[in-house]
C-alpha cells in the first residue's frame, strides 16, 4: 500500500511539473519577439533572378548581419486583369494557397523557410486580407464574398484600380480566409504574418483568426496600422507600424520643424503601454518607390534615425538594400533588382546595433521593466538623447538630429558613471564630465 502512494505521489508531481512547464511554455511562446528584428525581403528586385533559390544564397550573410526575423513580401500569384504595369503588384493576389511561379515554387519555398530555420531566422510572410486581384479564384467560385457596387460590380479599393475589396460580413468568406493563413503555417512552417492594411479590414476578423490559426503554433503578428489612430487592434497584433512617426520625422526635416513636436509624438506612443509594440523603420517598399529611399526623406540625419529605429522601444524594421546603401528607387510593378555591387557599407553598423538590440535587456521591446527616459541637455532643440533602462542595464543615445555641427552638454540625474560606446568600444566616465561636440550626422551609443 505504501509503495502505491509513494508512486501516486511521485505521478502526480511529474504530472504538476509537466502542467508548470507547458503552463510556462504558453505564457512565453514569442519571448524571442522583444530581442527580434525584422528585415523585409523583396524577392522580386532582390537577385537578378528574383528567386527563392537565388535569395537563400543571401540568408547566411543576412545573418552574419544579424538579422532576426525575415519577412517576404507577398509570395501568392498576381492577378492579371486590370494589374499594373508588366509585372503587376505582389499585393493583388489571384490565390490565397499558391505561390507565384515568378519566384519559384510551392517546394522551394517550403527549402527556403527550413533552411532559415537551421539558421536560426524566424520567417513571417505579408498577408492581404483586405482585397485581391480582380481574377482571384474566389472571383469566379464565390463572387458573394466581395463588396459590390450599386451596379453590381466588383468593389475597387480606395485609390487602387488593381483591387477589390472583399466583404467581411460574409461568415464563410472569413473562414476560407483563416484556412487560408493556416495553409501556409501547416504547409511551410512559417512563424507568422505581417498583416497588409490591417485596419482596413475589421478588428473582429483579427480576433476571429489569430486564436484560429495559433491552433497549429504560436506566431508573430505584425499589423499595418498606426495604435494612435486605431487603438483596439493592440488587442490583437504584436506590434504596429508607427507611420505617425514617419511621417512627422519626415516632415520635420525637410520642412524644418521642431524637434519638440518629435519628442511630443514620441510620449503618445509610450503612453500606448507594453501590450503591443511598435515597429520603427526609415524605409520600406511602399515608401522607396512612391516616396523617395530614405536619403531623400531625411538627407543628414539618416543614420541617427536609422540609430533611433532600433534603440527605441519596439521593433526594428529594416528593408532590402538598406545595408548598401541603396540609393535608388526600386520600380514596384516592373523588374528593377538591387544594384549590390561588391561591398555592403552599411552592414557593420547594422551589425553593431542589431547585435546590441538583441544582447542587452535594456534594448527590450514590449518589457515593462525597459523604461525609457528622456535626457536633457544643452540643446534640447537639437538633440535628441534618452536612456534606457532594465535593471542593472542602461543602453545611453545621444543623436544630432539637426543640419548643423552642435556643442552641449547632457544635464540630467539619469546619466551617471562609466559607459562604454558601442561603436569604438571606448569608455567613458560621465561623473566626471557630459560635454559633447558633434558634427553633421553624428551619434553615439554607449552601453552601462
Amino acid at each position: 500500500m505504501k509503495k502505491l502512494i509513494l508512486l501516486a505521489i511521485l505521478v502526480l508531481g511529474v504530472i504538476s511539473c509537466s502542467k508548470s512547464n507547458i503552463k510556462s511554455t504558453m505564457e512565453l511562446p514569442n519571448e524571442w519577439k522583444h530581442t527580434t528584428n525584422i528585415y523585409e525581403v523583396n524577392i522580386r528586385q532582390y537577385t537578378e533572378e528574383g528567386t527563392f533559390k537565388a535569395f537563400e544564397k543571401e540568408m547566411a550573410r543576412l545573418k552574419s548581419m544579424g538579422v532576426k526575423t525575415l519577412w517576404f513580401m507577398p509570395i501568392t500569384p498576381i492577378a492579371q486583369e486590370n494589374k499594373k504595369g508588366s509585372l503587376g503588384s505582389p499585393y493583388a493576389a489571384a490565390d490565397y494557397t499558391s505561390v507565384n511561379p515568378e519566384l519559384g515554387t510551392l517546394d522551394d519555398f517550403k527549402h527556403l523557410v527550413k533552411e532559415a530555420h537551421k539558421l536560426g531566422f524566424k520567417v513571417i510572410i505579408d498577408w492581404v486580407a483586405n482585397h485581391t486581384g480582380w481574377d482571384h479564384v474566389w472571383t469566379k467560385q464565390h463572387p458573394e464574398f466581395y463588396l459590390k457596387d450599386p451596379d453590381g460590380q466588383f468593389h475597387k479599393a480606395s485609390g487602387m484600380d488593381d483591387i477589390i475589396e472583399l466583404d467581411y460580413k460574409n461568415q464563410e468568406m472569413r473562414m476560407k480566409m483563416i484556412e487560408a493563413m493556416k495553409f501556409w503555417v501547416r504547409e511551410a512552417d512559417i512563424d507568422g504574418f505581417r498583416c497588409d492594411l490591417a485596419s482596413w479590414v475589421e478588428v473582429d476578423f483579427w480576433e476571429q483568426a489569430r486564436p484560429q490559426v495559433e491552433t497549429l503554433k504560436p506566431l508573430f503578428w505584425l499589423g499595418e496600422y498606426d495604435e494612435l489612430e486605431n487603438p483596439e487592434y493592440g488587442k490583437v497584433f504584436d506590434a504596429s507600424y508607427s507611420w505617425r512617426w514617419m511621417h512627422k520625422s519626415a516632415d520635420y526635416y525637410k520642412n524644418n520643424e521642431s524637434l519638440q513636436g518629435l519628442k511630443d509624438l514620441l510620449k503618445e506612443y509610450s503612453n500606448i503601454g507594453d501590450a503591443s509594440m511598435r515597429a520603427w523603420f526609415t524605409t520600406n517598399h511602399d515608401e522607396n518607390s512612391w516616396n523617395g529611399t530614405e536619403y531623400e526623406k531625411y538627407g543628414v540625419i539618416t543614420k541617427p534615425m536609422a540609430v533611433f529605429s532600433i534603440t527605441w522601444n519596439g521593433v526594428p524594421l529594416l528593408y532590402s538594400g538598406q545595408e548598401l546603401p541603396n540609393l535608388k528607387r526600386l520600380e514596384f510593378f516592373e523588374k528593377d533588382p538591387i544594384e549590390w555591387g561588391n561591398t555592403y557599407q552599411v552592414a557593420d553598423f547594422y551589425k553593431t546595433l542589431l547585435n546590441l538590440k538583441e544582447s542587452n535587456p535594456a534594448l527590450r521591446g514590449g518589457d515593462i521593466n525597459a523604461k525609457t527616459y528622456f535626457l536633457n541637455t544643452t540643446a534640447n532643440d537639437k538633440i535628441l538623447a534618452y536612456i534606457r533602462k532594465n535593471g542593472k542595464n542602461e543602453v545611453l543615445v545621444v543623436l544630432n538630429m539637426s543640419k548643423d555641427p552642435v556643442n552641449f552638454s547632457i544635464q540630467d540625474e539619469n546619466v551617471s558613471g562609466t559607459f562604454r560606446e558601442a561603436f569604438n568600444h571606448t569608455n567613458r566616465n560621465f561623473d566626471t564630465g557630459k560635454e559633447f561636440h558633434f558634427n553633421t550626422s553624428d551619434f553615439v551609443v554607449f552601453e552601462k
